[in-house]
């Protein structure tokens, strides 16, 4: 399991999630033993994500950078005509540890696909009329959802490579995240999550935090976890819209970024599914064990201080960190066929 923080002093920090072999302990313990660490970008990095062996980096310095986690290295770097604000990797059944596609929204509203392997720029889309905050592509890989300064809701078809839709919202929404099994996403606005069906964007549930709201995450079982200026781990209800269990106090500042460690949409899963990590704008990245929250005192079981600003996090739940021979010559199709 690995996790990924960026931060505002320009730093890329990466960690491995470990269970040590303790077969005599009754409690779960974890290590969260660091990776590599380095000055990644010329500016604050804003978006991070990882799926398998490989992360990808953004920041205000209008570049896209790749990595191996297996070695800890540089895969490539590309210069886009905008900083993008938000990072989504696909992955295919078929490709359990390396993704196939990395998607980039960026702050003059385009939309950017890549091909990860070669690490190519594929098309760029216009989507939004002023920057977009947020995207988050569907399991199927077809679509994704964009968010942006416009105040709008923006739709990508990842198949055709073009903007399938955009509409108005009542204000600016800083999030846009599709649920586990892809049949809803839901969005923030500052202190207020909205949830929607995927289909047709119908509002099924509709709820109020106490503060605003930073960074979402979604879970199994229909729960939302969020994260912010009130310095606690939420899980929420989707349909409900009640709080299922919180951690109080989880940091001592703001919370920006949240990662639930349970099963992807491929076939590895991890060893332990009950694991919720939070990192925090003082520089503290914890992980939670669900199952012991609300029983007593909320004690993380692993934690790990990277002594900066932290601004963004992602992680993988897959276990393997061996990347797999990939066939160059294959007759299997890209899984982003676009049309001119």
């Amino acid at each position: 399991m690995s996790l990924i923080a960026g931060s505002y002093e320009k730093f890329i920090w990466g960690y491995k999630l470990r269970q040590p072999k303790s077969p005599e302990s009754q409690t779960l313990t974890l290590a969260l033993t660091p990776q590599f660490s380095y000055a990644a970008h010329l500016s604050p990095l804003k978006s991070v994500a990882v799926s398998g062996v490989v992360a990808a980096s953004s920041a205000g310095d209008d570049t896209v950078k790749l990595y191996d986690l297996s070695t800890s290295s540089e895969l490539g770097s590309l210069l886009l005509e905008s900083s993008a604000t938000s990072l989504s990797f696909f992955t295919p059944p078929s490709l359990s540890s390396f993704p196939r596609n990395l998607f980039a929204a960026s702050d003059d509203g385009s939309f950017s696909i890549f091909d990860v392997d070669p690490f190519v720029l594929l098309k760029t889309v216009s989507v939004h009329k002023k920057g977009i905050n947020y995207t988050s592509v569907h399991p199927s890989g077809k679509l994704a959802l964009t968010v942006g300064k416009d105040s709008c809701l923006g739709m990508v078809n990842l198949v055709r490579g073009r903007r399938s839709f955009l509409c108005r919202l009542e204000k600016e929404a800083s999030i846009v995240e599709y649920c586990l099994d892809g049949g809803r996403f839901f969005m923030s606005f500052d202190d207020k999550i909205s949830v929607h069906e995927a289909e047709d964007a119908k509002l099924v549930g509709e709820f109020e935090t106490a503060k605003r709201v930073l960074c979402a995450a979604s879970g199994e079982n229909g729960l939302i976890y969020t994260g912010g200026e009130d310095r606690g781990v939420t899980a929420w209800d989707a349909v409900s819209g009640k709080v299922a269990y919180s951690i109080d106090d989880a940091h001592k500042s703001r919370i920006k970024g949240i990662v639930v460690l349970s099963k992807d949409g491929n076939s590895s899963a991890v060893e332990n599914p009950f694991l919720v990590a939070s990192a925090s704008s003082d520089g503290v990245i914890r992980v939670w064990d669900v199952r012991a929250i609300n029983k007593e005192k909320s004690i993380p079981v692993s934690e790990a201080n990277t002594k900066s600003r932290i601004t963004c996090l992602a992680g993988s739940s897959i276990k393997s960190l061996r990347k797999p021979q990939i066939n160059k010559d294959s007759s299997e199709k890209n899984a982003v066929e676009m049309e001119d």
